[in-house]
């Protein structure tokens, strides 16, 4: 059989690698993605779900990185609004292991090097913030600064979206074999049987980026560290949709986070030896339930833990001798010795766009591509909503069927594509059978047809999140409907 020819064959299909295929399709190339799992099966789907500039990276002197995610936050809130909102984060000082003086500076050129932003600049603890104030022990001196949340999984999903209908063939459950560089291309063997032929090879392995070259014969110039990080949700333990970020004795800072009716902690940083060591074990569960103790009314313990996560980040190894000192920055590493390699090592989901153009920009020259911005301005699918509230009022009074809850989340998945899933649904009996959690036949279809969900974990788990808040015989009931899915 004759090999199909692309431009680009890109192996893994997290963050990373759905946003090269997004901006490479969106270029003008023959792009090929193909994931052995799932999309965000890994890392991207077990973050902590932030879009921020990472304050924290100020006191390692990350300027560069903290000022690029600034102005990546600044473009994503605007870009993919039904996903991603501004959130408001409250700094107690109680506990603090650094001076007042220092936070403040640190939120100061926080803001400087946010730019000109739409979000909220930082401020001191006012006597009026009773809300944020309540929940804390000492609810005394702070300060409030501005970020943003996203559902991360998504994010990648609405990446993969953008690739296809630009032209990119996104494949799930499908593994590289093996490549080669053989007559001035890549040629390469994929576990579905075929055989592909590539002009440059992109690898988006994540934590398997190393396993990945050795199995090309390729060595590398950089290095991983492999950090886990583990996330709780338990019961909500405050009023209002703000978020906390925490100061702990050992200089780490965690958040406390509103997520779906509940709270997420989170996160740690352990060292770990594999991708397969994404396990939340009990030491993290007690340390993350004695920080929300230590700072807040409310206490916990570990049976109070409704869901958990953890995921495993491929950090760039810059030496640091500890895992909360490495570098979040990215590194992208070209082979040119025959046709290109591109290895990707770090990054993180808010820097995941400016990550790809930085990749093509590498790339480009090494095919004769000329390069171009082209994401910088462009909206997600599904983004081109007039404000969240906005639409989401809309959403009500057009499909009033759906109910409250359902058209929330639904509204948050989908923005502005919700109109052509809902096509020709005159009510809810329309939708089909509700095979769990809110879900029904209809979504299901649009999952497993327009979002390469091929299992009852990718619909629960990556493009809804609703398998957080079912219980084992619910998420069973789930399983067996959707394998009868027509």
């Amino acid at each position: 059989m004759t090999a199909v020819t692309y431009d680009l064959l890109i192996i893994g299909g997290g963050i990373n690698g759905c946003a090269i295929a997004r901006e490479a399709s969106l270029l003008g190339l023959k792009v090929l993605l193909v994931e052995r799992d799932d999309l965000a099966a890994h890392t991207s789907s077990a973050s902590t779900k932030l879009i921020h500039g990472g304050l924290r990276y100020l006191e390692y002197y990350e300027f560069k990185l903290v000022a690029e995610a600034l102005r990546e936050r600044e473009r994503l809130v605007h870009a993919a609004p039904h996903i991603i909102r501004p959130l408001t984060f409250v700094l107690p000082q109680e506990n603090a292991v650094r001076p007042w003086w220092m936070v403040r500076i640190g939120l100061y050129l926080y803001d400087f090097l946010g730019g000109k932003m739409s979000l909220a600049r930082s401020r001191g603890l006012r006597k009026t913030d009773t809300l944020y104030k309540a929940p804390l022990k000492g609810g005394g001196s702070g300060f409030v600064y501005s970020d943003a949340q996203v559902d991360d999984s998504r994010l990648t999903v609405l990446n993969a979206i953008d690739a296809r209908d630009n032209g990119a063939e996104i494949v799930t459950g499908v593994a590289l074999e093996s490549a080669r560089r053989e007559d001035g291309a890549w040629q390469a063997t994929l576990s579905d049987g075929r055989t592909v032929e590539a002009r440059a090879l992109v690898n988006a392995g994540g934590p398997w980026v190393h396993l990945l070259l050795e199995r090309l014969g390729v060595n590398a110039r950089s290095n991983v560290r492999l950090v886990k990080g583990s996330h709780i949700v338990v019961p909500k333990l405050y009023e209002g949709d703000h978020a906390y970020i925490l100061q702990l004795p050992d200089r780490r800072i965690i958040f406390a986070i509103p997520w779906q009716g509940q709270t997420e902690i989170g996160t740690t940083d352990i060292p770990v030896d594999a991708p397969e060591d994404a396990k939340i074990d009990d030491s993290e569960i007690a340390y993350l339930c004695d920080a929300v103790n230590t700072h807040f009314v409310s206490q916990i313990s570990p049976a109070d833990v409704t869901s958990s996560w953890s995921g495993v980040r491929p950090l760039y190894d810059d030496g640091a001798s500890e895992a909360k000192e490495v570098t979040r920055e990215y590194v992208l590493e070209l082979d040119t010795n025959g046709p290109p390699l591109l290895s990707v090592f770090g990054g993180k989901i808010t820097t995941a766009r400016h990550l790809a153009e930085e990749a093509m920009g590498k790339l480009g020259p090494a095919i004769g591509l000329e390069q171009h911005q082209v994401t910088r301005m462009r909206v997600f699918p599904g983004g081109a909503i007039a404000g969240f509230n906005h639409f989401l009022a809309q959403v009500n009074l057009t499909w009033p069927y759906l109910g409250a809850a359902r058209a929330t989340r639904m509204a948050h998945a989908y923005g502005a594509m919700l109109a052509t899933l809902l096509d020709g649904v005159k009510d809810e009996a329309g939708m089909g059978a509700d095979l769990g959690g809110g879900i029904t036949e209809v979504e299901a279809h649009w999952m497993r047809d327009k979002e390469w969900a091929r299992t009852a974990a990718d619909a629960l788990d990556r493009r809804s999140k609703v398998g957080l808040t079912l219980t084992a015989a619910q998420r069973t009931a789930f399983e067996k409907a959707w394998a009868k899915l027509g």
